[in-house]
């Protein structure tokens, strides 16, 4: 099964939302998230900042800011 990463922060509601979205997608495609908040990590915090919330896997970004179904789905069947 695909482990994801979203990266995200608290009092974020578009991080929120992406979560969501997700949680919803994970009904019908075979996929796990971990989610980590990059206010934890100083490195993080530098390297995503504004992005967030950002969906990847491993060192590919699927995409950042909003969810996006198609995208997602087109990734999946490309794997």
């Amino acid at each position: 099964m695909r482990q994801f990463t979203l990266y995200s922060r608290v009092y974020c509601s578009l991080c929120d939302v992406m979560l969501e979205a997700l949680e919803k997608q994970q009904k019908t495609l075979p996929f796990e998230i971990t989610v980590v908040d990059v206010d934890m990590d100083p490195a993080l915090d530098e390297q995503y900042g504004e992005l967030v919330p950002v969906l990847m896997d491993g060192t590919t970004e699927i995409f950042h800011y909003h969810f996006d179904e198609k995208r997602l789905h087109s990734y999946l069947q490309g794997l």
